[in-house]
């Protein structure tokens, strides 16, 4: 996982990726790279530090009884000044970074290099310096293009005092995010963090337009596009919300009860109402289909 910056939208969904994928068969630590800040308190290892403080109760209630190691989080924090700096290489992927203008120190854009092809992704920021001259090689642009002024008011129910500043400083106007792919000029620039939906989608597309002239797609979810060295092709992905989960490359790792306390008194396990007469034989069943061992006994 790799955090642009540290507001809700951005890593909010740290939880689900967290717990669901120790729950799902992840065979090993969730891994996090992220841009520290000007203090300690405002950087990404403190985050992930204090999530898991605040979900000590999940956390340390799975640990005992799950495999351990996919519960951990591995933090790779790196220096949000870098100036097109090497963050991550592996396997022929390389991931740079640099700083981004949003509201505090502390967000950056990354680029990803594979197979002689470059994507970016700019993070929420104002136009910058850096993006101009580190986002001119790249095939695919994702680049914020924020609300309208007008629309900021109408539809989100903003202070208009304060909306030019929030639209156009702490965010990307539609106009200057036609301008910075005027200069950038990808093979196909792609514009998000804005509600693509009827109300929303002509003005910010007409903005841009003024401006823009080349290859462009206003982001929504499901969006894929496949990048070549021929060329950059825009589709819908037809998904369901009845998939399981396909077998993983790893074998996932045995529970292994005792390296962390029960985390249940027997106060509360005196509660239980026993249940053995029915599940005997489904449980005897499953162990035997599995070759499982029944524990032994002290």
């Amino acid at each position: 996982m790799f955090i642009s910056h540290l507001h809700t939208d951005h890593w909010g969904d740290l939880a689900a990726l967290w717990a669901g994928g120790w729950t799902a068969g992840r065979t090993g630590p969730l891994r996090v790279w992220g841009p520290n800040a000007q203090t300690e308190d405002f950087g990404t290892a403190f985050a992930v530090e204090h999530f898991l403080l605040a979900y000590n109760w999940d956390k340390k209630s799975r640990e005992a009884t799950l495999a351990n190691a996919p519960g951990q989080i591995e933090v790779t924090e790196f220096d949000y000044r870098g100036e097109n700096e090497v963050v991550y290489q592996v396997n022929g992927v390389t991931i740079r970074s640099w700083p981004a203008i949003h509201i505090a120190d502390g967000a950056v854009s990354f680029a990803l290099e594979w197979n002689g092809l470059t994507f970016v992704f700019s993070g929420d920021t104002g136009p910058n310096k850096w993006f101009i001259k580190h986002a001119k090689v790249a095939d695919l642009v994702v680049h914020e293009s924020f609300f309208t002024p007008t629309q900021f008011v109408e539809l989100y129910g903003r202070d208009p005092g304060a909306t030019v500043n929030v639209t156009t400083v702490l965010h990307t106007s539609p106009q200057a995010f036609g301008k910075i792919m005027s200069e950038v000029r990808p093979r196909h620039a792609i514009a998000y963090h804005v509600f693509n939906d009827e109300e929303t989608r002509y003005g910010v597309y007409e903005g841009i337009r003024e401006v823009y002239d080349g290859p462009l797609s206003l982001a929504t979810d499901l969006m894929v596009w496949t990048v070549t060295r021929d060329g950059v092709t825009e589709r819908m992905a037809v998904a369901t919300e009845e998939a399981w989960s396909v077998p993983g490359p790893r074998k996932p790792p045995a529970g292994k009860p005792g390296q962390v306390p029960p985390q249940i008194t027997d106060w509360i396990n005196a509660g239980k109402w026993d249940v053995r007469d029915v599940e005997a034989e489904m449980v005897g069943g499953f162990m035997k289909k599995y070759d499982i061992k029944p524990p032994k006994k002290n």
